[in-house]
């Protein structure tokens, strides 16, 4: 039944490989479960609901790219997806979480619609390389923020704005768990990340700076706080379109290079480029959105982490449907996860950024016409709280640097939308 499903021996490997690699993956990304539902539960949502609902949305969004595309990659709500979400959205905006719901539920309504008329891939060669590698870094940069601030480590200063915070026990503890991480980065350890949550909850605990739970193992939350909430009429108010559209991008970017990355490791990526399947990968990954919203949670979308089940000998939805599994089953451990403190989960935030820096040496600053719109879109996305903001400054200095050289012909028409959006979202 599995050869007949995944074409294990067509594939060139076997059932041991699969398992090894699916269990490889979900270490690597298993800090999904402690550090998402931390984010969201700022936005007042209910977290021992949005733990439940992040394992079974990874449990079953996983299982979908398995068997409807037969590819080793997972899915999960995204890191920087979810910060926009949390801080952007509903914080920043005073958007209600339930309408933020709703935005998710339409971008992967329109992305699913974009994917189907074949749109993605045009869209994505309407963007510039530049400003593509700036968001990654700026929301990279955005995300180590938000973890360096719930660790405690930068605080508010009147003066200054920011400023270093009281090295206290749980900063201390943090920065234990940071470095540990890097440590574990630099051996390449599997499951550098969710080895740090632990080691740390494990130090807090000890240290009396985190109370260990009644029961390890309990039946999971209810996701009814959450699920089947999300408010799909508020969110057709014209105002949020330009929220829906960030989600659009954001997810278009992180998806297609995670799909195009994880292929490329996994040696499916032919001679010509292309990379059969990629549009059941794509419609998965939009349905997973659609589905996570209703469920309720920010867009779904493929991990990287998912190269880590590769390199370990992955290669078909086998390894998927593992990860699916395991995820699933960490759904009875939510007593053990709320448990998690702050200082355990806050430098994992801050290990994304740094993996979200890498393609910071491939933005030409030389080159002003390229350089200069990077790095407003770098630097507002942090400063400003605020991804969208990011985004505006890049679009539309990008826009106005090539019309005011007279290069507007170099800009795609899609991009100038983007500018005038941009525009019009500033102004609001």
């Amino acid at each position: 039944m599995l050869e007949r499903l995944f074409h294990l021996k067509a594939n060139g490997t076997c059932l041991r490989n699969e398992i090894v690699a699916g269990a490889t993956t979900f270490m690597a990304a298993a800090y999904i479960i402690f550090v998402h539902p931390d984010m969201l539960a700022a936005t007042g949502m209910d977290k021992g609901a949005l733990t439940t609902v992040t394992c079974l949305v990874a449990g079953l969004a996983s299982l979908l790219m398995a068997l409807w595309a037969n590819v080793p990659i997972m899915m999960a709500p995204g890191m920087g997806l979810n910060a926009f979400f949390t801080y952007t959205l509903v914080i920043n905006q005073h958007i209600p979480w339930q309408t933020a719901l709703g935005i998710v539920f339409l971008s992967g309504i329109i992305f699913l619609l974009l994917t189907w008329l074949g749109f993605r891939e045009r869209i994505l060669k309407a963007i510039p390389v530049s400003l593509q590698l700036a968001t990654a870094v700026g929301i990279g940069l955005f995300i180590a923020f938000i973890g360096l601030q719930k660790l405690g480590l930068i605080v508010d200063n009147p003066a200054t704005l920011v400023g270093l915070g009281p090295i206290t026990r749980p900063v201390l503890l943090g920065l234990i768990g940071l470095l540990l991480a890097v440590f574990l980065e630099i051996r390449r350890v599997r499951g550098a990340l969710l080895f740090s949550i632990l080691t740390v909850t494990a130090l807090a605990f000890f240290s009396g700076e985190a109370q260990l739970p009644d029961s390890l193992v309990a039946m999971p939350p209810s996701p009814a706080p959450i699920a089947f909430k999300l408010d799909i009429l508020g969110a057709l108010n014209l105002s949020f379109w330009a929220a829906v559209f960030t989600f659009m991008f954001m997810d278009l970017f992180d998806s297609l290079g995670t799909l195009l990355a994880v292929c490329r490791e996994a040696g499916m990526v032919k001679k010509d480029g292309k990379i059969p399947g990629l549009p059941r990968m794509l419609s998965a990954d939009a349905l997973a959105t659609v589905g996570g919203a209703v469920l309720g949670t920010s867009t779904t979308t493929a991990f990287l982490e998912s190269a880590s089940g590769v390199s370990d000998g992955g290669r078909t939805g086998l390894t998927s449907v593992v990860t699916g599994l395991l995820f699933l089953l960490s759904a009875f451990f939510a007593p053990l996860v709320g448990a998690v403190p702050a200082c355990a989960t806050a430098p994992a935030l801050i290990m994304v950024g740094i993996f979200m820096m890498r393609g910071m040496g491939q933005i030409d600053f030389y080159d002003f016409e390229e350089g200069a719109p990077a790095f407003l879109t770098i630097l507002f996305m942090p400063l400003t709280y605020s991804i969208s903001n990011g985004l505006a400054f890049g679009f539309l200095s990008y826009a106005l640097i090539k019309i005011l050289l007279g290069k507007w012909r170099q800009c795609d028409p899609f991009l100038l939308g983007a500018a005038l959006l941009s525009l019009i979202s500033l102004c609001l």
